[in-house]
């Protein structure tokens, strides 16, 4: 009899747990709302409690007057000059609320004392805008503001004139207007756009009380947007890099047209759109940066702030350390126009100088006629860069009228470079013409470098010239050279002094491979045997 009772009761107790987790389910946990005095209060209490690390600037105002903040945190008694810059915003962080909050609990990490965070600190000046909407986090819960724009797009593509990179809507949208205006002052590494979950599909008489649930989830996302796959990171591995630390931390993400097994779409590709990747190439706000100085861009996803915070922290990480055996600390921002598996580069002796370096050369790079002998030879390696339009004119693709052009250029060894260009089998210049006009007479201010990439892991480097003049081993004016992802790295570094003085930049590599590798292919034995001629039948 007991026994039955005590099952009775189980039963009971089973029954009444159901109930309560099915009654939990439709009255789901809320999550706190934030509002504004939190949010300014917070900010004010920040500051006092870490005020050598972290200032907080009323960066701009909204249409309404809300205050549009921007949070600094870096280590002051870091020169700024060794550090990076990386901008973090949550544009669309009206509706879609956990972009903000995992801000908001990433700068609770930075302020920390962990080592890491003071590593970052050191090597870094991190922007932070947690909120760049007021009206639509306090207030709407929608993604336009008051003049009908979204400050993540900018509105539509009508309010750019990317010819100029200039805003056109400024008046109507200050919340995209203050982004804009932080990127031209700080030029950044690195510009981050944090998404999440949100309200913004809720109709208005679903809205409730105007928060989110305990439970409410999104699937998340890494590096990209789904409505335009231009805005990410143009190194997949930096991706790849970011969404191992958030698996690290439990929390797997998707990886776009890779998981959906889509090409990209096009124009051309119109009349099978429905087997291509839904994304289209967009400019949004965030790309403003990119344009203009060669930002890296990007967007997360967030379902969880423990998640974004584990990624933001696995992009912070890519800043701290050598990117994929570079000789120097940071974000990979620093190849400015490529040909060929050669690259223009940025130079400097520092972060600041490499930036101002960057910044100069992407926006002069697209008049730049880049050039190397064809075909490509073993243990021979050039690159011909003109920086103008009077020195593009010696990038003949004739070798003979290349050669008569550059003995007329001063400044060139003109003979070195014959020999070299005669000593070889190539029979032309492959050269990259320039798309773009310019300013073509004023001269590289901040340095350039160029970078050659050997593809022998041990070769002899015998000789590494400039414009015929031999060059020394060093990482300010000269050459360098290491291993790196199978190949045989070689970066020439031109100082801004000796850059000011020239347009024609001609690289000439000579090497001793560590191996011989043969190419062609001979038919099998049998073969070559039977068609041999036959001796005529006596």
């Amino acid at each position: 009899m007991a026994s039955r009772r005590l099952l009775s009761l189980f039963v009971l107790l089973v029954l009444f747990s159901s109930v309560v987790r099915s009654a939990d389910r439709s009255k789901p946990e809320r999550v706190h709302r934030i509002t504004l005095k939190e949010y300014e209060t917070t900010l004010k209490f920040w500051q006092q409690q870490h005020p050598m690390i972290l200032d907080v600037e009323r960066a701009g105002l909204s249409l309404e007057g809300l205050g549009l903040y921007l949070l600094k945190i870096t280590d002051p008694e870091i020169p700024i000059e060794a550090k990076q810059v990386c901008l973090i915003t949550s544009l669309h962080g009206g509706p879609e609320r956990s972009g903000t909050t995992t801000i908001l609990h990433l700068i609770e990490w930075l302020l920390g004392d962990s080592d890491e965070a003071k590593e970052t600190r050191r090597k870094q000046i991190v922007l932070i805008m947690p909120i760049n909407h007021p009206l639509a986090f306090f207030e709407t819960d929608r993604f336009l503001n008051a003049s009908k724009i979204d400050p993540y797009t900018g509105g539509d593509s009508q309010n750019w004139d990317l010819e100029n990179l200039e805003y056109k809507a400024a008046d109507k949208a200050p919340e995209v207007k203050v982004v804009l205006d932080i990127v031209d002052r700080w030029q950044p590494e690195v510009h981050v756009e944090v998404h999440g979950t949100g309200l913004q599909d809720y109709p208005d008489d679903r809205l409730g009380d105007r928060t989110r649930y305990q439970g409410q989830i999104m699937f998340e996302v890494t590096g990209s947007a789904y409505s335009n796959y231009a805005l990410r990171p143009w190194d997949w591995r930096v991706t790849e890099a970011i969404i191992q630390a958030g698996v690290d931390a439990g929390y797997p993400s998707d990886r776009f047209e890779a998981d959906g097994q889509r090409s990209f779409h096009g124009p051309v590709m119109n009349p099978i759109a429905d087997r291509t990747w839904r994304g289209q190439p967009n400019f949004y706000t965030a790309q403003y940066g990119y344009a203009k100085y060669h930002t890296m861009v990007m967007a997360f996803e967030v379902g969880w702030e423990q998640s974004g915070v584990a990624r933001l922290k696995g992009l912070l990480r890519i800043g701290n350390n050598r990117w994929q055996q570079e000789p120097n600390e940071g974000y990979p921002v620093d190849r400015v126009k490529p040909f060929i598996g050669h690259f223009v580069t940025s130079w400097g002796r520092n972060a600041a100088e490499r930036r101002r370096s960057r910044v100069e050369l992407w926006q002069k790079q697209g008049r730049f006629t880049q050039a190397v002998l064809y075909p490509q030879t073993d243990g021979r390696d050039t690159y011909f860069i003109a920086t103008s339009e009077r020195a593009v004119a010696a990038l003949s693709k004739n070798t003979d009228e290349f050669l008569a052009a550059i003995a007329e250029q001063e400044g060139i060894d003109s003979a070195a470079v014959a020999s070299f260009v005669r000593s070889g089998p190539e029979v032309m210049l492959a050269v990259d013409a320039g798309r773009s006009k310019g300013d073509s007479a004023e001269p590289i201010q901040n340095g350039i470098g160029f970078r050659l990439r050997l593809p022998y892991q041990k070769p002899a480097i015998t000789a590494v010239r400039l414009n015929g003049t031999l060059l020394d081993e060093s990482t300010t004016d000269g050459y360098q050279a290491w291993q790196a992802n199978g190949f045989t790295q070689v970066q020439i570094h031109v100082s801004p002094e000796k850059a000011a003085k020239q347009d024609l930049f001609l690289v000439t590599c000579e090497y001793q491979p560590e191996m011989e590798r043969r190419i062609g292919w001979t038919p099998p034995p049998e073969v070559l045997q039977q068609l041999m001629p036959q001796p005529a039948n006596e």
